[in-house]
């Protein structure tokens, strides 16, 4: 049985990510990236398009499964190797979370919603994973399953 995340980083390291073909979540650590597992549905949420920056853009960004083997480090120079795992992203299109925050059983009914994203990886349903890839016009091995 497979499981379904949403990690959280801007978007512009979101689409380095998904332009290599890896996922990273809490600034490279392991330990995160150990409790996903292949054929898992991942899925992305922005806050803004840059860190650091107050942008609002409060969008999933990437969606797709994460493939064979296990997290690796990679090298981003400067002696930063952090850890990653590859994935098969889907093609899709970023898609606001305002318009889902009634849908989402994550979000339905919570005014602090944002509160679990803080966290930088946590699980969602089946039922959130596919209402995600619904509006991001994605069809994913995951959401198959």
């Amino acid at each position: 049985m497979s499981a379904y995340w949403i990690a959280v980083a801007s978007a512009e390291h979101v689409r380095r990510g998904r332009a290599a073909g890896f996922m990273q979540v809490n600034h490279g650590k392991a330990a995160p990236l150990r409790r996903v597992k292949p054929g898992d549905g991942i899925v992305y949420y922005s806050p803004t398009t840059v860190l650091g920056e107050k942008d609002g853009l409060q969008a999933f960004t990437a969606i797709g499964t994460v493939r064979e083997g296990g997290p690796y480090q990679g090298d981003m120079g400067a002696g930063f190797t952090p850890f990653r795992r590859d994935v098969a992203w889907a093609k899709a299109e970023e898609a606001p979370i305002k318009p889902l925050l009634d849908k989402l059983e994550f979000t339905v009914g919570k005014s602090n919603w944002g509160y679990q994203l803080r966290f930088g990886l946590f699980s969602v349903s089946a039922a959130d994973f596919a209402l995600i890839a619904e509006a991001m016009g994605a069809k994913t091995a995951a959401a198959a399953n």
